[in-house]
C-alpha cells in the first residue's frame, strides 16, 4: 500500500513491503534520492530514514523528471483538436468528450468524430437535447456503443443538474455516467488545472518502464498505479499550466517516444531516470501474462428487401451488444446462451427466397464473431408481418451508406453488395 508523508515543500513515498512487490523495489537503490527542489525540511528526511531502511526507499528525482518532460512537452506537443493552445483555458466538454472517445480508440480515429460532434453539437447543453438516434448514429463505427449512451446520459444529467458546467472535484465527477476513475481525474486535470493522479495506457507503460516493475499486468498495474503517483508529486506548486500540461505531456510521450514497441529512447527526455532503459530492457515492460484465448461466437445476419428495393433494419434492443443502433436482423450471437444462433427467426422461416450469400468474421473485446450472411426477398402476406414488428422499419438501399450502420453490420452490406454484382 502507497502511504505518503507530506510537508510543505517536501513529498515522500513509502511502501509497506509485501513479498509479491519486493522484486521491484529491492531493485532501484542504485538511484539517488532527490527533495522537491532540495527545498525539504532536514526532519522530514530524518523521519523518513529511520522509517524505511535504505534497501527498501523507493527513491526518485521527481523534480527533474517533470522539469524535463515539460520542456520537451514545450517543443513535441501534439496538435489536437480538443486541446488547448498555450496560453489558452481548455473546454471542459471537449476534454469529456475526447476522452470518451478514446477509450479503447486510437487518437486518429477519433479526430474526425470529434470534429463532427463538435461542429453538430457545439456545447454540452446541445448534445443533451440531441435525437438520441442521431448521436448514436454519428457514434457508428468507433465501437463500443456502450460510450455513446453514456455519453447522452451523462449530457442530460450535466445540463439538468449543473446548468451545463462540469463539476470540478474527482469523487462528483465519478457520479456521472460512463465516468470512471481515469476520466474523472484527466477533467479535473486537464479541464480544471487542479491536481490529479491521471493514469492511463500510456502513462502505465512510462510508469513500468520508469520503475522497472517486475509484477505482470493485470496483477501489476496496482503497483504500477501507486508509483505513478510520484510522477505527479509536488505539481501543484509549479506553474499552474504544468498541472494541466503534465498529463498531456506523458500522454504524448507514451503515444511517440515510449511506445509499446520499439521506443526511442534516445529522443526520450527522462531516460536517464528509467530504471527500465538503464537495465537495457525498457522494451520488456510493462510484463504481461499471456492473454487468454476469447472464445467464437457464431450467428446469422439477414439482409431482407421489399420487392421495391427497400431494406429492414432493426433498432437492437438496449440489453444487447450494440444496443440502440439500427442494424441488419440477427440471431442471438451477442449473449452467452447462444443456442439458437443457428436456427432462423420465426418471421424469416417462411421465406421462400430466404439463401445464404457469403460469411464474415468480426471480433469483439471479449469474442471473435462468425456470421453467415443471408438475403431474402418479402412480398405480401409476409410483409404485413414485417410491418407489425415493432424494432422493424425499411429503408432504401442507396441510403444505407448514410445511416450510420456498426462496423459488423456495414461487412454483412460489403457481402450482399458483392453477391448482388455478381448475379
Amino acid at each position: 500500500v502507497l502511504t505518503a508523508i507530506s510537508g510543505p515543500t517536501i513529498s515522500f513515498h513509502i511502501f509497506k513491503i509485501r513479498p509479491i512487490a519486493t522484486n521491484f523495489l529491492l531493485n532501484v537503490t542504485d538511484v539517488s534520492f532527490e527533495t522537491i527542489e532540495e527545498r525539504g525540511r532536514k526532519s522530514d528526511i530524518d523521519l523518513f530514514n529511520r522509517i524505511m531502511p535504505k534497501s527498501h526507499a523507493f527513491q526518485f528525482k521527481t523534480v527533474i523528471f517533470q522539469e524535463n518532460l515539460l520542456e520537451w512537452y514545450t517543443h513535441n506537443r501534439r496538435i489536437l483538436p480538443w486541446r488547448a493552445a498555450k496560453g489558452r483555458k481548455s473546454d471542459p466538454y471537449h476534454v469529456w468528450l475526447s476522452e470518451i472517445m478514446l477509450q479503447q480508440t486510437t487518437v486518429p480515429a477519433v479526430i474526425p468524430y470529434f470534429l463532427h460532434f463538435t461542429q453538430k453539437w457545439p456545447t454540452i447543453s446541445d448534445l443533451a437535447l440531441a435525437n438520441p438516434d442521431d448521436v448514436m448514429s454519428s457514434w457508428a463505427g468507433l465501437g463500443y456503443y456502450a460510450r455513446a449512451r453514456n455519453l447522452l446520459k451523462c449530457a442530460g444529467v450535466i445540463n439538468d443538474k449543473y446548468d451545463g458546467k462540469f463539476p470540478k472535484e474527482e469523487a462528483e465527477l465519478m457520479l456521472l455516467p460512463g465516468i470512471g476513475p481515469y476520466t474523472a481525474a484527466a477533467i479535473r486535470s486537464i479541464a480544471f488545472h487542479k491536481p490529479a493522479i491521471v493514469v492511463d495506457g500510456n502513462i502505465e507503460r512510462i510508469t513500468a518502464r520508469l520503475f522497472a516493475i517486475k509484477m505482470p499486468f493485470p496483477e501489476g498495474k496496482k503497483c504500477v498505479r501507486e508509483n505513478a503517483a510520484m510522477l505527479f508529486t509536488g505539481i501543484e506548486n509549479a506553474r499552474k499550466e504544468s498541472v494541466r500540461d503534465l498529463p498531456q505531456a506523458l500522454m504524448d510521450l507514451g503515444s511517440t517516444v515510449c511506445t509499446p514497441k520499439s521506443p526511442k529512447c534516445s529522443l526520450c527526455p527522462i531516460s536517464q531516470l528509467c530504471l527500465g532503459f538503464q537495465q537495457g530492457r525498457q522494451a520488456d515492460y510493462p510484463i504481461k501474462t499471456k492473454p487468454k484465448q476469447i472464445p467464437t461466437r457464431t450467428g446469422r445476419v439477414y439482409l431482407i428487401q421489399t420487392k421495391d428495393g427497400l431494406m429492414a433494419l432493426e433498432k437492437r434492443d438496449e440489453t444487447r451488444m450494440l444496443g440502440g443502433m439500427l442494424s441488419f436482423p440477427t440471431t442471438h450471437w451477442d449473449i452467452k446462451d447462444d443456442t439458437q444462433s443457428h436456427k432462423h427467426p420465426h418471421h424469416f422461416r417462411k421465406l421462400k427466397t430466404l439463401h445464404k450469400v457469403g460469411a464474415i468474421s468480426h471480433t469483439f473485446s471479449h469474442f471473435h464473431l462468425k456470421l453467415e450472411v443471408w438475403h431474402g426477398i418479402i412480398a405480401g402476406n409476409d410483409l404485413q408481418l414485417f410491418n407489425k414488428l415493432r424494432q422493424i422499419s425499411f429503408h432504401p438501399y442507396e441510403n444505407l451508406e448514410h445511416i450510420g450502420l456498426p462496423t459488423v453490420f456495414r461487412k454483412s452490406l460489403n457481402i450482399f453488395k458483392k453477391y448482388h454484382n455478381q448475379e
